[in-house]
């Protein structure tokens, strides 16, 4: 049975750090950002082709940057997201 992640735990896998990208959000502390993963999308690119190519990245990493476009579009809060030094 596969459990599936509530939208706060999704938006905990994307942080925020001012050293990487000046501080855009990002995939787990990783130098993949959620704007590339959402760019890339909308491209055309699958989830298993991303995954193929950025092979640290998980499906649920994809989950939470849809998760985390769909909370600023909708002006949900962002609190899950973490932001280093806070």
């Amino acid at each position: 049975m596969t459990t599936v992640a509530s939208p706060a735990q999704l938006l905990s896998r994307i942080t925020a750090d001012p050293a990487i990208f000046g501080g855009k959000p990002i995939i787990r502390g990783m130098r993949i950002s959620v704007e590339l993963v959402l760019s890339l999308l909308a491209q055309g690119e699958t989830v298993e082709s991303l995954l193929e190519d950025y092979p640290n990245l998980e499906p649920a990493d994809i989950r939470a940057c849809l998760a985390y476009a769909h909370a600023v579009i909708a002006h949900e809060s962002l609190e899950a997201v973490q932001v280093a030094g806070e």
